[in-house]
C-alpha cells in the first residue's frame, strides 16, 4: 500500500504558494485510480511527488509501511516505484531489445521480451530491432514505455496523461494494455487523466482542484456525479465538445 500522509508542496522560488495542500491519500495493491481534474490542479505535482521528482513540503509518504518521504528517485525505483512520463524519452542508438533487456535486468528469468511487446499490442519481429528514436510513433512509444514498466513488475506505477499525443487507434490500445496489467499484475496503477475511457478503467477517481481533494471515491459515483455536473475536467476555461480529439466531461 502506498500511503500519503498530510502531504503539502511548495515549489522553490513560489514561496508561499502551496500547490499540494495536506493531501491524505491510500492506494492499495491491484487497483487502479485515476487522478483528474482541471489543468493546474496539482495533478503532475502529486505523481512527481510520489516517484520523488519533488520533495514535500511537508508530511509523509509510506510504501508498505516504509518511510520514503525523501528517498530518491532511484531509490524508490528499487523499492518498485515506477513513472511514465506523457512525452517518453527517445534513446538515439539503443534497440527496442537493449531497452526491454535493461527494464528485465533484475529478473531476466521470469520475463519474456517478445510476451511484454504482445501485452502491449505490438508485434515482437517488427519492434524488437528498432531504434528507439523518432522513427517510433508517440503511440508506439507509449506502449513501449508500458512494456518497460511490465518488465520491471512494479509495485507502484505512475502514468502521467498516457493519452496524451497519441491517435485514436493508438489510445484504444492503450486502455486494453491498463487492462492487462490490472488483470495479470499486483501493480497499484495510478493514472493522470481527464479522459472518459481511461476513467471508466477506474476502481476510484480522485478529482483534485486548487492543490487539494475535492472528492474520492468508486469509479461509478463520480462518473455519475460529473456527467449530471457542469464540471469541466479538462481545464479551468474551455468550450465542450470543441476539437476532434477533445473529451470534454460534463
Amino acid at each position: 500500500m502506498l500511503d500519503i500522509q498530510g502531504v503539502s508542496l511548495e515549489i522553490e522560488g513560489n514561496k508561499g504558494t502551496e500547490i499540494l495542500k495536506s493531501i491524505n491519500l491510500k492506494f492499495y495493491n491491484k487497483k487502479i485510480y485515476v487522478v483528474t481534474g482541471p489543468n493546474g490542479g496539482g495533478k503532475s505535482s502529486l505523481a512527481k511527488v510520489i516517484m520523488g521528482v519533488y520533495n514535500p513540503t511537508s508530511g509523509r509518504i509510506l510504501l508498505n509501511g516504509q518511510d520514503i518521504t525523501y528517498s530518491t528517485i532511484t531509490e524508490r525505483a528499487r523499492l518498485g516505484i515506477g513513472y511514465a512520463f506523457q512525452s517518453p524519452p527517445r534513446f538515439k542508438g539503443i534497440k527496442v531489445r537493449d531497452l526491454l533487456n535493461m527494464a528485465a535486468s533484475h529478473n531476466p528469468e521470469n520475463v519474456n521480451i517478445c510476451d511484454l511487446l504482445y501485452n502491449v499490442g505490438l508485434c515482437a519481429q517488427d519492434y524488437l530491432d528498432r531504434d528507439v528514436d523518432s522513427s517510433l510513433s508517440g503511440g508506439e512509444m507509449k506502449r513501449i514505455e508500458i512494456a518497460t514498466v511490465l518488465a520491471r513488475n512494479l509495485k507502484v506505477a505512475v502514468f502521467d496523461e498516457p493519452e496524451a499525443g497519441i491517435d485514436l487507434w493508438s489510445f484504444q490500445k492503450l486502455a486494453e494494455t491498463f487492462k492487462t496489467i490490472h488483470e495479470q499484475y499486483d501493480t497499484t496503477i495510478i493514472i493522470i487523466s481527464h479522459q472518459e475511457r481511461i476513467m471508466e478503467l477506474a476502481d476510484e477517481i480522485i478529482i483534485m482542484s486548487n492543490g487539494s481533494i475535492s472528492a474520492q471515491s468508486e469509479r461509478d459515483v463520480i462518473l455519475a456525479g460529473i456527467l449530471n455536473s457542469d464540471t469541466c475536467l479538462c481545464s479551468t476555461k474551455c468550450e465542450k465538445g470543441v476539437g476532434q480529439n477533445v473529451e470534454c466531461i460534463g
